[in-house]
């Protein structure tokens, strides 16, 4: 270990839907962070980027923190230091220098598709999660989609639609959906997270209202058959060395909740939905779900984190994939963190691992570098 505590830089916020969940998972990430061991571990320095993409010094960000709440217009013309325009290029604030090991905490657009990844690889500077190409692939559903495809993973019917075909030819667009899907299917914009934008069709009328709602928010969107079957989710941990062998995935648990779908309101509200975990599975099922969770992120080039989603039909004994999250939520309600509990793994070792983990996919710094 170091002789002096290695700086974290914890990012959050982001100019996404999602910026409130941002906040609610940096909360908790920080937290972990500073406790126990990691407290001589690792000096945190939080940055906040707001809804405009500027980037805001750990004095305001800690104010974010202990509201838990984004910051508002007077909020921020109050602030001591200013950030640069959102114009032209920029630079970060000056208390990003000395940072060893950046933790981005974003999610949604801007945040888990790549960009910010892009942004530190150029810089060379080691950070937590996934690289480049596996953010953009688990970030856009189609793309995602057809990667598990490639791989021969098991998906449910699923069709791939542009926003235009809507514009152009609403009425073919409907029929052929409903001819190949059939009701009740689900209306997602390809890169949101959380839920966001994403309706359920059983007709007509809400399925058109559902894509316009989704093409509000996204140009590519996906449209899923909808299933009975039981909603289950893994967590991988690790990074990949020729494929999965230094990824490991936890217990399996299981989404409970009394209403329609799990929107965003039934995710984000307390009361509104249960975990079990680990869920009451059979061992067989558990263990072909955790495998395919493992070849899941080798079909997407994900590492370092992940949670991964899943369909199960008891009755037909019928897994399928949904989606993987490269970025998943940190919240007290969140999975990722919860299974990982479950799994012998609390949070202050969590965060460390993953702290740990980082600049060790391609190009970046190795833990003996982070350390000198």
């Amino acid at each position: 270990m170091p002789s002096s505590p290695r700086c974290v830089g914890l990012v959050f916020g982001g100019a996404s839907d999602e910026h409130p969940v941002s906040i609610r998972s940096a909360i908790t990430v920080l937290g972990g962070l500073r406790q126990g061991a990691n407290l001589k571990r690792y000096q945190v320095r939080p940055f906040y980027i707001d809804r405009r993409g500027r980037w805001w010094g750990p004095d305001l960000a800690e104010d974010v923190l202990a509201s838990g709440e984004p910051a508002q217009d007077a909020q921020l013309a109050a602030a001591g230091h200013q950030p640069l325009e959102n114009t032209g290029f920029r630079g970060l604030p000056p208390e990003a220098v000395g940072v060893a090991v950046w933790f981005p905490v974003l999610h949604g657009p801007n945040g888990e598709d790549g960009t910010i990844q892009g942004l530190f690889t150029l810089m060379q500077e080691p950070f937590v999660g996934s690289g480049v190409l596996g953010s953009a692939l688990g970030m856009d559903k189609q793309a995602m989609k057809a990667a598990f495809a490639a791989a021969g993973l098991p998906q449910v019917p699923y069709a791939a639609v542009q926003a235009q075909e809507l514009e152009q030819d609403t009425e073919g667009l409907l029929q052929r959906l409903e001819q190949d899907l059939g009701y009740p299917c689900f209306v997602k914009p390809a890169n949101m997270g959380s839920s966001v934008g994403i309706s359920k069709a059983s007709d007509r009328a809400s399925l058109r209202q559902g894509l316009e709602l989704a093409a509000s928010l996204d140009p590519r969107l996906v449209v899923e058959q909808g299933v009975t079957a039981r909603e289950l989710e893994c967590a991988v941990l690790g990074q990949s060395a020729g494929g999965c062998g230094g990824l490991k995935a936890s217990v399996v648990g299981e989404i409970r909740f009394s209403a329609d779908w799990y929107d965003y309101e039934t995710k984000y509200t307390a009361g509104l939905s249960s975990t079990v975990i680990p869920a009451d599975l059979p061992p067989s099922v558990s263990e072909d779900l955790r495998a395919m969770a493992l070849r899941a992120c080798a079909a997407v080039a994900a590492e370092g984190l992940a949670r991964v989603d899943f369909f199960y039909d008891e009755a037909a004994q019928q897994l399928w994939l949904n989606e993987i999250n490269t970025l998943p939520g940190f919240t007290s309600q969140s999975m990722y963190p919860m299974l990982w509990e479950a799994s012998g793994v609390p949070l202050e070792d969590l965060v460390h691992q993953l702290v740990e983990s980082a600049g060790e996919w391609d190009g970046g710094s190795s833990e003996e570098d982070l350390a000198e």
